[in-house]
């Protein structure tokens, strides 16, 4: 099914099972169905929804770079769960969708019952932020002169991609594919309007610190680009929990699907059960020992 964004762009749906819904957000290597792993486990007790972001077949792809942004990305995930009548949801996303997932917990926390910000960090980092832009234009570049089908052989063998294709071969053909058919324009657009342009969440330290919702963050540990910013991130969030995986890269939730899954299902219910609380004022971050 198609519903339609507040700038009449039309984004493709799906959805699974009843219950409470959980609504996934991809990331920029992927698409709506990414999420199959958690849409096959979650579906069993919840109402799960995925959709293709703006850019990404067979959603709408706008031809205007500014029909491309972080803001217009929180829009969109607002605009399917209006479409389907949701008032709150659940709030996974990864990577671009991690990004997105963080700044719909500044822009609209009244819509979420939980956020989960997975592989979340490229670009944030103050110290990379130049070079993160420029890798980005670079990118958006190649897809637009080698197209998506050629460029995917490079994009998919990144840093924090091996380790993927390094446990599960099978799982990374299956994501190098699916990069293989992103849209040319899709994807330069993409990176441009919402990658390269997006703010540094440092530059939202004040913002994050009186967000109240309950938010897990998840990153692998050879995914170095989001480490610390994950450390950041639990450290300024103040109902945050983090979760590193051992040996593992920037596709969490297919390279380490039972993993991701136990962990995120352990905190929905914990969420669910009230008892998912901000940290406890005693544990002071300053304090190494007690003494009186």
């Amino acid at each position: 099914m198609f519903v339609t964004a507040r700038d009449g762009v039309k984004l493709y749906v799906e959805e699974a099972g009843s219950g409470l819904p959980i609504l996934f957000l991809h990331e920029f290597g992927g698409n709506y169905d990414a999420w199959e792993p958690q849409m096959r486990r979650f579906a069993r007790r919840y109402r799960c929804i995925t959709y293709a972001a703006r850019g990404y077949q067979p959603s709408d792809i706008p031809a205007d770079l500014e029909s491309y942004s972080q803001r217009i990305a929180v829009e969109d995930a607002l605009a399917v769960l209006d479409g389907l009548g949701i008032e709150k949801a659940h709030i996974v996303g990864l990577s671009m969708g991690g990004f997105a997932t963080a700044h719909f917990g500044l822009i609209a926390p009244e819509r979420a019952l939980s956020l989960t910000i997975a592989g979340t960090g490229y670009g944030a980092e103050k110290a990379f932020e130049e070079y993160f832009r420029g890798v980005s234009l670079a990118v958006a570049e190649n897809f637009e002169r080698l197209g998506a089908k050629a460029f995917s052989k490079v994009y998919a063998l990144g840093a924090s991609r091996v380790q993927f294709q390094n446990k599960d071969p099978r799982g990374w053909a299956e994501f190098a594919e699916r990069l293989s058919r992103h849209s040319d324009m899709g994807a330069a657009l993409t990176m441009r309007g919402v990658q390269a342009r997006r703010p540094s969440l440092y530059d939202l330290e004040a913002e994050f610190a009186q967000m109240a919702v309950p938010t897990l963050i998840l990153t692998g540990d050879e995914d170095d680009h989001c480490l610390q910013t994950a450390i950041y991130l639990k450290k300024t969030i103040p109902a945050a929990g983090l979760a590193v995986l051992p040996k593992t890269g920037h596709t969490l939730n297919l390279e380490e699907p039972e993993l991701f899954n136990t962990l995120l299902a352990e905190f929905l219910a914990q969420v669910e059960a009230g008892a998912w609380a901000r940290r406890d004022p005693r544990a002071d971050p300053g304090q190494v020992m007690r003494t009186k």
